[in-house]
């Protein structure tokens, strides 16, 4: 299949792309600049230039397409209100590209759901409050108009070698601030999964996933807060220690909300049955003891 992407020279596209050409497809990546059209071209995919914002080039990769999955997201959490805004025009012009074909659109979304139990499973509703929902309700909205949609719900840790996200951000802060810190007890969970892992389920979602599919890629259930800290802090070398809620903002920035405000914990059991996906990569912490997030500064993040 000829399967277009966007994001596709980003932190999970760039897993993808050798995945799905390594399954016979022909790629095309959405590429924003000279230096990411370069960089997909070198992975074997064609590059097609344009942008979230360039609704035109979105059409016009879509419509060439077999199939879709929509990666890109501006992550610029000072205009995020707008970065959503764009992402729901961009959805909104792949699936009137897409209607009626049948063809697989994916598009990736968060761990936001309100658990009817102690995991969040890919039955449980999205949180209305969660900013990417109405992108989520649209795309599985959009399975009644012929198409393949799909939602995949990422943990907050995308992690592997490599990783510019929310756990080398805390590394970067813990080395600033000479502690490793945690918010309240740090009994509140973060689910995870290897890039690697990730880019493997969309890769069979595109190939098998039903109309409407929510799917899981949760490598770890729910890692808590607190141990993230302590193995970060016992790789820096620095001592561990709690920070109040009321503190959170001051000590950790931006990333404090979502470091001490999500309790995620989730489950891809469904996934996995439907799907036949099991992780086979490093899980977090095990990722985090290899030692490779500790080798470079990330001073440009915070």
């Amino acid at each position: 299949m000829r399967i277009f992407v966007t994001g596709a020279s980003g932190w999970i596209g760039s897993a993808l792309v050798p995945e799905l050409i390594a399954a016979g497809h022909h790629v095309v990546g959405l590429a924003r600049s000279d230096a990411s059209a370069r960089a997909l071209m070198g992975a074997g995919a064609e590059p097609h230039h344009g942008s979230l914002e360039d609704l035109e080039s979105l059409r016009a990769g879509a419509k060439g397409a077999d199939g879709v999955v929509h990666l890109a997201f501006i992550h610029d959490f000072a205009a995020h209100e707008d970065a959503v805004g764009v992402d729901l025009l961009a959805i909104e012009t792949l699936v009137s590209t897409l209607e009626g074909s049948g063809h697989p659109l994916l598009i990736a979304s968060g761990i936001a759901a309100k658990a009817a139990g102690p995991l969040a499973t890919e039955r449980d509703p999205a949180d209305p409050d969660f900013p990417r929902a109405a992108a989520a309700e649209m795309t599985l909205a959009a399975a009644q108009r012929g198409i393949r949609t799909g939602v995949v719900r990422l943990p907050p840790s995308v992690h592997g070698r490599g990783d510019r996200g929310f756990v080398p951000t805390l590394i970067e802060i813990a080395r600033q601030r000479g502690v490793s810190a945690y918010i309240g007890e740090g009994a509140n969970r973060w689910p995870a999964v290897h890039r690697l892992d990730a880019a493997h389920l969309f890769r069979l979602a595109l190939d098998k996933a039903p109309p409407g599919a929510v799917l899981h890629p949760i490598g770890d259930e729910g890692v808590p807060t607190r141990a993230i800290a302590e193995v970060i802090g016992r790789h820096l070398d620095v001592p561990v220690t709690s920070v109040a809620l009321e503190d959170a903002a001051a000590h950790f920035g931006w990333i404090g909300r979502f470091f001490g405000g999500i309790d995620a914990a989730a489950s891809s059991a469904l996934t996995r049955e439907l799907l036949h996906w099991e992780p086979t990569q490093p899980g977090l912490m095990d990722d985090l003891e290899q030692g490779h997030y500790f080798e470079q500064p990330m001073s440009a993040m915070v």
